[in-house]
């Protein structure tokens, strides 16, 4: 038996989404992501909270999900929240610019600094 190479939990607290992603994000698993992240906007949720703590890895295609997702949520005036990526995770973000867009936390809320 295979086990799956990424696991998505959702709960929602009225408007509000928590989305747990535990495993890989890659070329693979990224449609799955895209297609939970996209669709809490469909059910009108205003933030989607995501927490990555339970994430491997993530490529430059869970990257790219995020980076979509969050402006499809702009459109809707919505919010994409990512919450404590990995030192990987984080890096990636930071590298290509993309912290300020989606807001990477670590515990106990302080954003990450460029070095």
């Amino acid at each position: 038996m295979t086990l799956p190479r990424l696991n998505i939990y959702r709960h929602d607290r009225g408007a509000r989404a928590l989305v747990t992603l535990a495993g890989v994000i890659d070329p693979v698993t990224a449609p799955r992501v895209r297609a939970a992240l996209e669709q809490c906007l469909r059910d009108g949720i205003t933030l989607i909270d995501v927490d990555l703590t339970t994430v491997d890895r993530c490529d430059d295609s869970g990257l790219r999900v995020f980076l979509d997702v969050s402006e499809h949520a702009a459109e809707a005036q919505a919010f994409l929240l990512l919450h404590h990526p990995s030192p990987q995770t984080e890096r990636l973000l930071l590298d290509t610019g993309s912290d300020g867009l989606l807001y990477p936390m670590r515990p106990g809320g302080a954003r990450p600094q460029r070095t």
